[in-house]
């Protein structure tokens, strides 16, 4: 995934067999229970859309946690929260493109976000994880939305909407007037045409502070910075309560623009996990967490 450069603007993502006879009620209690059925905050609001939909078109329900697991407790309205229940497309709905063409590689998709693309090829990585958290933002607090752009510009919604954008010569950004206008939903799109045109893995990694792996949460960020780059965001994690082992949903974005869709583990080494969305979380020993379409270092976990 390139990091965009300063150019122009472009015109307006428990199996278990049957327990022996003798199973002793000792034994009966260590077997894990699943997860019981969660249920959705009535709270939770996403802008583009006049409703959450039904409830099993949500990243919750689609993906029950892995047998044995829990999911993390998250805050309540937290930017958690409000990834484990994201809307989603029908079972099988493919992930395309912005101009309509459907993705290559199809095999990475688990399911699609129900969230538009825009016509334009600019919500890539970092631009869905962008998009995603300003949407959060809008539906909590629209003072709080900010990005930096790659030349390190703070550059705020409410600025924007209150009469001050920028332009860019050869390298230098600098404040530039417009049309002050209401902060209205269709402002908010307005406002992150320039953003996705010039922010990126590499401005949004310098925005986001490094964690350790071992403490994932949702609404965490693996990145890689740079030219290319990639950003997937964590949208949900779940735990063993006896085993301590972590296991994530990821949503991506890629090049060019394309449905923001939940990923795939098409490699996973434990049976159970292979083909399906969730990802084990791995030892920070191991050097890397594999994604199917980028390999990130265990050192490139961020957050907001």
């Amino acid at each position: 995934m390139r990091t965009r450069l300063l150019l122009p603007i472009l015109p307006l993502l428990l199996a278990c067999g049957a327990l022996e006879p003798a199973t002793t009620k000792a034994a009966v209690a260590d077997v894990a229970l699943p997860e019981a059925p969660p249920l959705r905050p009535a709270a939770l609001a996403y802008p583009w859309l006049p409703g959450p939909g039904p409830m099993g078109l949500s990243v919750a329900t689609r993906f029950p946690a892995p047998a044995g697991t829990q999911r993390v407790p998250v805050p309540a309205g937290s930017w958690g929260e409000w990834l484990r229940w994201l809307p989603l497309l029908p079972a099988g709905t493919p992930a395309r493109h912005y101009d309509g063409s459907a993705k290559n590689r199809q095999d990475v998709v688990a399911a699609v976000v129900n969230i538009d693309i825009g016509k334009l090829d600019l919500q890539q990585c970092a631009d869905a994880v962008i998009r995603l958290r300003a949407e959060y933002l809008f539906a909590q607090d629209p003072n709080k939305i900010h990005f930096h752009l790659t030349t390190g510009y703070d550059f705020w919604f409410s600025d924007y909407v209150g009469g001050k954008t920028f332009k860019v010569r050869g390298e230098e950004v600098t404040p530039a007037p417009k049309a002050v206008e209401k902060p209205t939903h269709e402002a908010l799109g307005r406002y992150l045409i320039p953003t996705f045109g010039y922010a990126g893995t590499l401005s949004l990694s310098r925005e986001l502070r490094p964690v350790p792996l071992a403490g994932i949460q949702p609404g965490d960020v693996l990145i890689h910075g740079g030219a290319p780059g990639h950003a997937v965001l964590v949208v949900d994690v779940a735990e063993n309560p006896k085993t301590k082992q972590k296991y994530m949903l990821l949503a991506q974005s890629y090049m060019p623009a394309q449905n923001i869709h939940v990923l795939k583990n098409l490699y996973a080494e434990e049976p159970a996990l292979r083909n399906g969305a969730w990802f084990a979380v791995p030892d920070v020993t191991d050097g890397q967490v594999g994604t199917p379409e980028w390999t990130f270092g265990t050192n490139e976990l961020a957050r907001f």
